[in-house]
């Protein structure tokens, strides 16, 4: 009997140990094949639950929730088997929706944009234990994402800057800086430096395409990385096509790099464009996508930061403006498409939405390429050049079918759409965790060698997920990872854990 409790002991403490290259960081072996649902709870329909955040201190989570009220619900996460809301932080007085939240120290910032979002938004920061206001700042319009540095020294907000419906107000895109330490200062910074790089950006698949083409005011930041030592930081900007790169020691961005395009007439690249043709075809097509990334992580390998994006697309679709229209009412060049009438077939191509802000190269006002949004995949980027390391090509959409989870009805459009990627380290494996909203759910890859990630599951979330989020175990009420999943369209939180090994 003393035997046997002897080996159980060591067996534990085999299972969960302290990484000897970062003694705060603990190792637990688990199974990533195993990871499942262990507790849901819904925070009340449509818009309810979009972003979450999690606070080690208390062990709260914190979840935006636009349903009937804007505000933040804050959730006992001390048993993640058995979640509930514990209190409400009211946001009403605050301005319009709540985008999105972080926590560090003990400190939650919540990103709110304002009543009237082309005016200027706030950042608010709240005790995580006591929920009383700390400091409201305010930053660009319509800031739509916020991250603290891993430091906690900065908190940034990537200010959107979207237009109004009839497209007579477009505010500038910009990031807002804020130096926690300096009495929350702020420096919100704009692109205008890089004005005069436009031809040569646009050469590299970099893109100005709103409504009078306006730069500064074109450029719409949406998702925002720092790097481990917090000293840079990389801006998604999504419907430009590009990454932003930004020194937080100067505070002023250093360089702007233009993504390119997926050539999707590819065995590799093949994908589904009907919705029409009563199946799911994966076939390659005279087509390129736009990358045009919503969410982004980093990881440090091997002296060299990656970045993994999810590839969602977006489009401009405004009561004074929009840049999308069904491949079947645009004319195409006879020379580049000899069967463009059969491609304009609803079984075919003709149901496809393209964006008709490029193609036209020879300015006829005919169509010599086609380009659709986003490119159904998520991608790792060398976060210094910004050359694409890998893409998952159409592995996404073709694990989505195998799981009988793939939604035909979006094939004309952006497919599963990539729209949420965090990376996490669970046991000596980096994973990164890919939120796919139209399919509900979330793909997980082995990402340790990030030049060479590889497919490990697909599980089932909520409608429309919107926000992965990652607790290590380092972190874990439980000492074990956690994979917390937040739907926009039902307003339900789902919680999954991993087996021990």
């Amino acid at each position: 009997m003393k035997k046997t409790v002897f080996i159980l002991i060591i067996a534990a403490f085999m299972s969960c140990k302290k990484d000897s290259n970062n003694p705060e960081e603990i190792i637990v072996n688990e199974d990533p094949t195993t990871y499942q649902e262990i507790s849901s709870l819904n925070l009340g329909g449509l818009g309810a639950a979009e972003i979450t955040t999690f606070d080690p201190i208390t062990k709260r989570l914190f979840a935006v929730n636009n349903g009937t009220l804007n505000k933040i619900d804050v959730i006992s996460l001390a048993d993640p088997s058995t979640i509930s809301v514990i209190h409400s932080i009211q946001l009403a007085n605050y301005g319009g929706y709540v985008n999105s939240v972080d926590v560090s120290n003990g400190k939650l910032a919540a990103a709110i944009e304002s009543t009237n979002k082309q005016d200027l938004g706030k950042v608010v920061v709240f005790n995580t234990t006591t929920y009383a206001e700390e400091k409201v700042i305010t930053v660009g319009a319509l800031p739509d994402m916020v991250t603290y540095s891993p430091d906690g020294k900065f908190i940034l907000t990537a200010n959107e800057g979207e237009p109004n419906a009839n497209y007579t107000i477009d505010p500038e895109g910009t990031v807002s800086i804020i130096s926690v330490d300096n009495n929350y200062s702020v420096t919100t910074i704009n692109f205008a430096a890089f004005e005069s790089q436009l031809n040569t950006l646009t050469a590299g698949g970099f893109r100005i395409a709103g409504l009078g083409k306006n730069f500064v005011k074109d450029i719409e930041p949406e998702y925002i990385t720092v790097s481990a030592d917090s000293k840079t930081a990389w801006v998604t900007l999504q419907e430009n096509n590009a990454i932003a790169v930004i020194d937080l020691t100067a505070k002023a961005i250093t360089k702007i790099l233009p993504l390119g395009f997926k050539d999707f007439n590819t065995a590799a690249n093949a994908i589904d464009v009907s919705d029409r043709d009563a199946a799911i075809n994966f076939a390659p097509w005279k087509l390129f996508g736009i990358y045009m990334p919503d969410a982004i992580s980093s990881m440090l390998y091997n002296g060299t930061t990656y970045l993994f994006t999810a590839n969602e697309g977006d489009s401009r679709e405004y009561t004074g403006f929009a840049d999308i229209k069904r491949l079947s009412t645009l004319t195409l060049d006879a020379t580049a498409f000899p069967n463009g009438t059969t491609l304009k077939q609803d079984a075919q191509m003709g149901r496809l939405n393209i964006v008709t802000t490029s193609g036209d190269t020879d300015g006829d006002g005919d169509y010599d390429a086609l380009y659709s949004l986003g490119a159904r995949s998520f991608s790792v980027w060398n976060g210094t050049t910004g050359a694409l390391v890998f893409d998952s090509k159409n592995e996404l959409d073709v694990q989505a079918k195998t799981l009988n989870v793939y939604d035909d009805a979006r094939s004309d459009d952006k497919s599963i759409e990539p729209e949420a990627i965090t990376l996490g380290k669970v046991g000596t494996k980096t994973l990164a965790f890919v939120g796919l909203e139209r399919v509900d759910a979330v793909a997980i890859y082995d990402v340790t060698n990030p030049t060479t990630p590889s497919f490990v599951k697909m599980i089932k979330t909520g409608d429309a997920p919107e926000g992965t989020l990652f607790i290590p175990a380092s972190k874990s009420p439980i000492q074990q990872s956690l994979l917390v999943v937040s739907s926009e369209n039902d307003g339900v939180i789902k919680v999954y854990k991993a087996n021990k090994l």
